[in-house]
């Protein structure tokens, strides 16, 4: 698993993958420009 920090500032666009067990739980995999 690759861990990079994504730098996210208000109002960003991105895209979040959740986690199917814990819906309070989400990782973003990607922040669109």
């Amino acid at each position: 698993m690759r861990k990079n920090s994504i730098k996210v500032i208000l109002r960003d666009k991105v895209s979040i993958e959740m986690s199917p067990y814990d819906l309070g739980k989400g990782r973003i995999t990607f922040r669109h420009k």
